[in-house]
């Protein structure tokens, strides 16, 4: 009876074992054909993701692309408002480099300063509306002379003002605010103070310096003492004192801009 029972023990074992391996068997299989599957899915998932790595590097080449030509747009634009009133393109590339130094040394990050750099040549943009006659008139406005030149301001801001891109936005502060003073005695809106956005106050600053010290249909260049002798007078005035101070504590910076970017006739 015993060897009977040990027998049908021994079989319902084997049974077992061999259940188990079967059973083991089909689970190393499954376990296999899952790496197997996971392996080709992490495959595709990371060539999937490679291509996405791929067509983002396009978006940003491209988005690059267009923030340059945007820069470059901006640029030309200002050189032939300033072109029309016989000014050279040095003009707008000084005004430039004078506006961004401004900028850093008043303690705009980076980003603000290149920006005001890249827009600051648009602020006279509003001069192509402006008659040649006016424009290009060799002696001093009349009254009514004076009032249509005075609009180039406010056209500059209107042909620039309805852009949805950034840079043209900022642009048109530039040209709307770049002839508004310190005291509110500017125009177009006579603001003052630092209700003037930081673009216009230091636009005004290298705006002026540059115009000053260069030769116009109207004017010889002036003498530096002259200039600075006028910025010391109108500090608090026509411009934020400030910026008159940073103007002064970094001159020879100034001077070295001008310098390198001199007009060549």
């Amino acid at each position: 009876m015993n060897d009977i029972t040990d027998k049908k023990l021994i079989l319902e074992l084997e049974e077992l074992r061999e259940n188990f391996n079967n059973t083991a068997d089909k689970l190393i299989k499954d376990i296999k054909r899952h790496d197997k599957i996971m392996a080709q899915s992490d495959k595709r998932q990371q060539k999937d993701y490679d291509t996405l790595q791929e067509k983002l590097l396009e978006v940003e080449a491209l988005n690059k692309e267009i923030e340059e030509t945007q820069r470059e747009v901006v640029f030309t634009m200002g050189a032939i408002g300033e072109s029309r009133s016989k000014e050279t393109g040095n003009h707008v590339k000084r005004v430039a480099e004078y506006s961004k130094l401004l900028a850093l040394y008043y303690g705009l990050e980076e980003h603000d300063a290149e920006m005001l750099k890249q827009v600051s040549p648009m602020h006279d943009i509003g001069k192509v509306a402006i008659p040649d006659s006016i424009l290009n008139k060799p002696g001093r406005f009349n009254e009514e002379e004076r009032a249509i030149m005075d609009t180039h301001a406010r056209l500059g801001y209107d042909m620039l003002r309805h852009s949805n891109r950034v840079l043209l936005k900022a642009a048109a502060i530039v040209a709307y605010e770049h002839h508004e003073k310190w005291d509110g005695s500017g125009y177009p809106r006579a603001l003052s103070g630092e209700d003037i956005h930081i673009f216009g106050r230091i636009t005004a600053v290298a705006d002026v310096f540059d115009a000053l010290g260069s030769d116009r249909c109207y004017k010889k260049a002036w003498e530096d003492e002259r200039i600075f002798k006028l910025f010391k007078e109108e500090r608090g005035k026509h411009f934020d004192p400030k910026l008159v101070d940073i103007f002064f504590e970094h001159l020879d910076e100034f001077l070295a801009i001008r310098e390198e970017f001199k007009d060549h006739f």
